[in-house]
């Protein structure tokens, strides 16, 4: 990636600069807006670190959940602030608004070493707006918080898929730079996309297969192996004309599905076994059977353990592994063996040398709240969707910019 980095940036000097700085701090609440899962914020805290050591003033902008382009309780970045505030040490400001009047008296009374969190960027409308121009003034808003002399740092890998005010106009009215973790992130994705030790095998799980085909399609020729679980497993089961009961299935994709297993059923890996439950509820009544004999009002909610027994055999002899997305309903402990399973899998891959990165999103959710060591993967990436879309050879908004 031929950008400037920001090593450059603090070889350049930022003492009592301001810098803006776009971090990915979407993290899980639950429903007493408590944070289930504080990874996003950790990977976000070295760059912070280093610009706030080097006495820069720091101006943080991120979001969290999809708010309507108007304030939301719900989503605010309260329960953020405080949680990076705890993990930097320091106090950390928290704008009463996005970029208006207390965002703007708050940024110009920083003192070096200070960190300002903006409310959440996706209360105005302009951050996600189609209208360019509409973008450019939000991003000259932002500007404004850190003057003429201030510095844009790219670090929230997890939103460079998104042409957004705070991610990628921001970028051409500033002097901009990679952020430790966007960086990083590109770095790992171009050791998976450019000639990767092999056997190289993909694990995709979830929910939907229309969310997953086009990295089907582009990963499929290049892999030795790909592993199909979760939901989405299901419209490959009924492609082959199986039963699935009441299973998650997208009717529209069966067509899809059958193609896809006609073209590379050489590498595409289904389970032969799932366990189903008589409903979606922790506390259900379940049983495993194989996959050809699924019955009629019971639902797959996980991969069954002769499955796991399979796709480990191919995991552990893999030198380079990718994961995007959980086998099963992780979340339940009757549906979670699955999960753990292949994820124990691939941590004994990684113990053996292999370089493993699990892709994000739900999938860096489990291997937290299943007590998996982060460590025994390569990389953990805190961007499912940019991931997606990198190694489906798409162009990333939010990296092309920071290339100009």
């Amino acid at each position: 990636m031929t950008v400037q980095t920001l090593q450059d940036l603090l070889t350049e000097g930022v003492e009592g600069r301001g810098v803006l700085v776009r971090s990915d701090l979407n993290v899980p609440l639950d429903d007493n807006g408590q944070i289930t899962d504080p990874g996003r914020i950790t990977a976000s805290v070295p760059t912070i670190q280093a610009l706030v050591e080097a006495g820069a003033k720091v101006v943080v902008m991120a979001h969290l959940g999809r708010p309507k382009g108007e304030p939301d309780a719900k989503y605010t970045l309260a329960p953020v602030a405080a949680k990076l505030a705890e993990l930097l040490g320091r106090n950390v400001q928290l704008a009463g608004d996005v970029v208006g009047y207390d965002a703007l008296s708050r940024s110009e009374g920083l003192t070096d070493g200070d960190v300002l969190l903006l409310e959440n960027v996706r209360f105005d409308p302009r951050e996600t707006s189609k209208d360019e121009s509409a973008r450019a003034k939000l991003a000259a808003a932002f500007v404004e918080l850190v003057g003429e002399d201030g510095a844009f740092v790219s670090d929230g890998f997890g939103v460079v898929h998104r042409e957004q005010a705070s991610v990628y106009d921001v970028a051409q009215q500033l002097p901009h730079y990679a952020g430790t973790l966007v960086a990083a992130e590109v770095e790992v994705l171009q050791k998976l996309t450019q000639d990767p030790a092999r056997p190289y095998a993909v694990v995709l799980g979830g929910s939907k297969v229309s969310d997953k085909l086009a990295v089907i399609e582009a990963l499929a020729p290049k892999v030795d192996t790909l592993v199909i679980g979760g939901g989405m497993c299901f419209t490959f089961l009924a492609a082959q004309g199986l039963p699935v009961g009441g299973s998650l299935l997208q009717t529209e994709m069966i067509d899809t599905c059958k193609d896809l297993l006609e073209r590379f059923g050489d590498v595409l890996h289904l389970p032969v076994d799932i366990v189903v439950a008589d409903k979606f509820a922790a506390d259900a009544d379940t049983k495993t059977v194989a996959s050809t004999e699924i019955p009629d009002g019971w639902l797959g909610l996980d991969i069954g353990p002769e499955s796991v027994s399979r796709f480990a055999a191919l995991l552990t002899e893999a030198k380079t592994v990718f994961w995007n997305g959980p086998m099963g309903v992780f979340e339940f402990e009757k549906f979670a063996a699955g999960t753990r399973g292949v994820a124990e899998a691939i941590v004994t891959a990684t113990s053996k040398g292999a370089f493993t990165v699990v892709g994000g999103g739900d999938s860096a959710a489990a291997v937290r709240a299943l007590g998996l060591p982060d460590d025994g993967f390569s990389h953990i990436s805190t961007g499912g969707g940019a991931s997606l879309e990198y190694l489906e050879g798409k162009e990333l908004p939010g990296i092309s910019v920071l290339e100009g």
